[in-house]
């Protein structure tokens, strides 16, 4: 069985920064597509950035330019780097990751919140 970890989300003022992780736990795996979505009170989940078994990337229009979705050199962990946050981008984050032979996988959510 695998599991996904996150961690990194918290309360910041507009302007600042978080970075968020996500850690696929477990053994005999391997891991295509890896990414965060998010979910706003009364609003659907929405994709916010997602990474290939490679090195493409795909963002939401809405933070293109601030945040970047990066790997880390363990190959089960990406990293979410957001700059320049607004109150809009507050949400819940939740890490998904397709999974070989396991299938689509989801954390357990995590909690950012930015002030104005």
């Amino acid at each position: 069985q695998v599991r996904l970890v996150e961690s990194g989300g918290g309360l910041v003022q507009a302007g600042g920064s978080l970075r968020l992780s996500c850690v696929v736990a477990g053994t005999g795996f391997n891991i295509n597509v890896m990414g965060w979505y998010r979910q706003a009170p009364g609003k659907q989940r929405e994709l916010v950035a997602r990474i290939s078994s490679g090195t493409i990337t795909n963002y939401a229009d809405s933070v293109k330019g601030r945040f970047t979705l990066f790997r880390g050199s363990a190959r089960n962990t990406v990293y979410l780097q957001m700059n320049n946050l607004k109150p809009e981008d507050t949400a819940v984050y939740y890490c998904n990751a397709n999974i070989i032979p396991f299938g689509d996988r989801w954390g357990q959510g995590t909690q950012v919140t930015v002030s104005s």
